[in-house]
């Protein structure tokens, strides 16, 4: 069974639940208060599909306005990007499209897109529709699907859709790896309380060695 490297970069604002939906990935766990990301966060998760073997280096950025002009570091040479926003916050929808823009521009020319509304359990607070989102992948070409890093629901799945739609030529990714592992902490009480199911008002993994150099 061959093996192939795959970078992908999570991109989106602040608080629609990147992290949490990276540690359901990689982890399959939930933790309902996350610290913001500094810069980026770093995890590797291998995935089966099909007669190959996925090794999906994860690389998930900060969703901060001030972090953003470090996003292109971060998105060179991926082979896939998830552009990631709450269904329950429509301004985060906008900022997708943003996003995806900046992604047409500068971007690498083969770049796969995945659009993913999380936080899809909390469907009494819903401010974007399916359909609207759906129509704008479709529009785009791009992979679509809402999930809950809560529930888990679609999370895997997301990823298998990426998989799928990888070209088969694509090159292993060649980027900085960090010396160090990802460490989770938990909010503060006060960040706690704003806390939310896709991975609350701050999402994040803490930040790689690259990342912390750029402060």
């Amino acid at each position: 069974m061959s093996m192939r490297d795959v970078k992908v970069c999570l991109l989106g604002d602040s608080g629609v639940g990147k992290s949490s939906l990276v540690m359901r990935f990689v982890m399959d766990q939930f933790k309902p208060a996350l610290e913001s990301t500094i810069g980026a966060s770093f995890m590797t998760k291998n995935l089966v599909h099909g007669d190959k073997t996925f090794k999906f280096q994860i690389w998930d950025t900060a969703g901060q306005e001030k972090y953003r002009a470090l996003a292109p570091m971060y998105y060179r040479g991926a082979a896939a990007a998830i552009v990631v926003y709450d269904v329950t916050k429509e301004s985060s929808f906008h900022t997708v499209k943003d996003w995806v823009k900046e992604l047409h521009r500068h971007g690498p020319p083969r770049i796969v897109l995945a659009i993913a509304g999380n936080k899809c359990d909390l469907e009494d607070l819903r401010e974007v529709s399916r359909k609207d989102a759906k129509d704008y992948a479709e529009e785009i070409g791009a992979v679509f699907t809402e999930t809950s890093a809560l529930t888990a629901a679609n999370v895997p799945e997301l990823f298998s859709q990426l998989a799928t739609k990888l070209p088969s030529d694509v090159e292993p990714a060649n980027q900085y790896r960090p010396r160090s592992t990802i460490n989770i902490h938990q909010q503060s009480p006060e960040r706690r309380r704003r806390g939310c199911c896709g991975g609350g008002g701050n999402s994040a993994a803490n930040s790689t060695p690259e990342s912390q150099a750029f402060r």
